[in-house]
């Protein structure tokens, strides 16, 4: 299978000095098309932090992070911009959703940014809306929305078109447990398409939904684990 998502000893510190952190460290880690990959730990551990230079939205202090083999590194400001528009769909914890659009144009944005016709970008993200569930709201704006009306607008722009790698921090966070399971339905759907999917999460049973499931600690990876269909199998204690 070809590797969409490779992040290669890669290491994340914030501030210096006395007061550095690091959110990562050492973390070799790679997702292939068509897998599905839960991401769980302990709060602090360093999950948000993958995500962030997984999607180029942050930068490592040291390692390579790679996407379909381009080295993010190597790219310029307007080359990571439309990497991360054509190839990359992320699922934000507070869905980073614009207010004066409607849930239709959040939803459409991606595809208009790279040179769509709106009339031919919203009749996709209408469809992306549908596989979410919320298709009559595609006209409303999002103060008329509920937090998980707005989450599933935010999973909808993270899914439409064809993105390669599709990452997604809690993306069941606002929602209750039957539309959760639609949403992670939809994912895992659209990694047997054949996109590599990462997933954030506290909970096992969402991470049984996965192919396999990493869990971090203090910034590194300390397991993985094949996933078998059993929630229990994924408590890891220590």
């Amino acid at each position: 299978m070809r590797q969409i998502l490779e992040l290669a000893s890669v290491t994340k510190t914030y501030g210096s000095g006395d007061t550095t952190v690091a959110a990562l460290r050492d973390v070799s880690f790679g997702v292939e098309a068509g897998e599905f990959v839960a991401v769980m730990g302990p709060s602090g551990s360093g999950k948000s932090s993958l995500l962030a230079l997984a999607g180029g939205l942050d930068m490592a202090s040291h390692g390579e992070v790679y996407i379909q083999d381009t080295p993010l590194s190597s790219l310029g400001l307007a080359e990571l911009a439309r990497i991360r528009r054509r190839a990359v769909g992320y699922v934000f914890q507070d869905f980073n959703l614009i207010p004066t659009l409607t849930a239709v144009e959040n939803a459409a944005l991606p595809l208009e940014l790279e040179g769509w016709k709106p009339s031919k970008a919203h009749r996709v993200a209408r469809n992306a809306l549908r596989q979410v569930g919320i298709e009559h709201l595609a006209d409303r704006f999002m103060d008329q929305l509920s937090g998980g009306q707005q989450q599933r607008v935010a999973i909808a722009r993270a899914i439409i078109g064809e993105r390669s790698l599709i990452l997604a921090d809690e993306p069941t966070g606002a929602l209750d447990s039957v539309t959760g399971n639609g949403v992670l339905e939809v994912l895992r759907e659209r990694a047997d398409a054949g996109a590599a999917v990462v997933m954030v999460t506290h909970e096992p049973r969402h991470a049984a939904w996965a192919d396999r499931v990493v869990f971090l600690k203090d910034g590194r990876i300390v397991d993985q684990s094949s996933v078998q269909g059993d929630p229990n199998s994924l408590l890891v204690t220590g």
